[in-house]
């Protein structure tokens, strides 16, 4: 991948979306995750106003310190970058008290942990309706269009998504070329959705340098009986996932009502 070339494109197709939108600039989600932090110095380097939201809900104290070292370091490099933060834990404890908890627990935390990303989005949109500006998605290629670990209306709720033609890898290629700090480049991916540290990798059962190779292997139309050994425990896993997860990558469905009954 020519690096330098990329990022300028995207930097250039940030700017015109902005001027063809006629929008301020963009607003971003901070995490400490590399997606994030990629995203927002991307949109940084358009020149364009860009806020930059931290919205933790019980965040683990090593996802917030990463995020703060970003923010600090984009508004040394950048005098368009802006920052603002949302305590949203308040409001995801108010949301428990108004819903019910009875039921199996796996499924009760995984549909909280979509309810942050939800409470996140619509924090976002707020910004963005005030000042505004465009939402800017993080999600990279092997999230969005592979194996569809992200939360719909959640961080798939988005303006646009400029990383998401770039596998995880090339996002850490750009990270590097753009300086992002060291502790994000070398921290273990998390959507930090359950308020501790766990890694998407043990969330999914595979890395992302796995899940890039099976998604090129599903690309080139392989199948699970091809495979064997740990290959093959891999392709299933993000068969499984692509196969679940495709009401999200798919537009919304729609019944068409047959002619003759209108």
């Amino acid at each position: 991948m020519q690096t330098q070339k990329v990022t300028e494109h995207i930097v250039n197709w940030l700017k015109d979306y902005a001027s063809n939108a006629g929008v301020k600039g963009f607003v971003i989600g901070i995490s400490g995750g590399i997606d994030s932090a990629v995203t927002s110095t991307l949109c940084a380097e358009t020149g364009l106003k860009v806020l930059c939201v931290e919205m933790p809900i019980h965040q683990a104290d090593s996802h917030v310190s990463r995020a703060q070292e970003h923010i600090a370091q984009l508004k040394s490099r950048y005098n368009n970058v802006e920052d603002t933060r949302a305590n949203l834990t308040p409001v995801f404890e108010a949301f428990k008290t108004e819903v019910s908890l009875d039921g199996n627990q796996d499924t009760i935390d995984m549909a909280l942990a979509n309810t942050r990303a939800r409470l996140r989005m619509t924090t976002l949109y707020y910004y963005a309706g005030i000042y505004n500006l465009l939402v800017a998605g993080t999600g990279n290629k092997v999230e969005d269009f592979g194996v569809g670990f992200y939360t719909k209306y959640g961080d798939g709720g988005v303006d646009l998504s400029p990383i998401a033609d770039l596998m995880k890898s090339e996002v850490y290629k750009v990270g590097k070329f753009l300086k992002v700090p060291t502790s994000i480049m070398q921290a273990s991916p998390s959507d930090g959705l359950f308020g501790d540290s766990r890694s998407d990798e043990d969330q999914i059962g595979a890395s992302y340098p796995e899940l890039e190779w099976a998604m090129e292997m599903d690309d080139n139309n392989k199948v699970i009986q091809d495979f064997t050994g740990r290959e093959k425990e891999v392709f299933k896993i993000y068969k499984q996932f692509n196969k679940k997860n495709k009401h999200k990558m798919n537009s919304i469905p729609v019944c068409d009502i047959p002619i003759d009954l209108m």
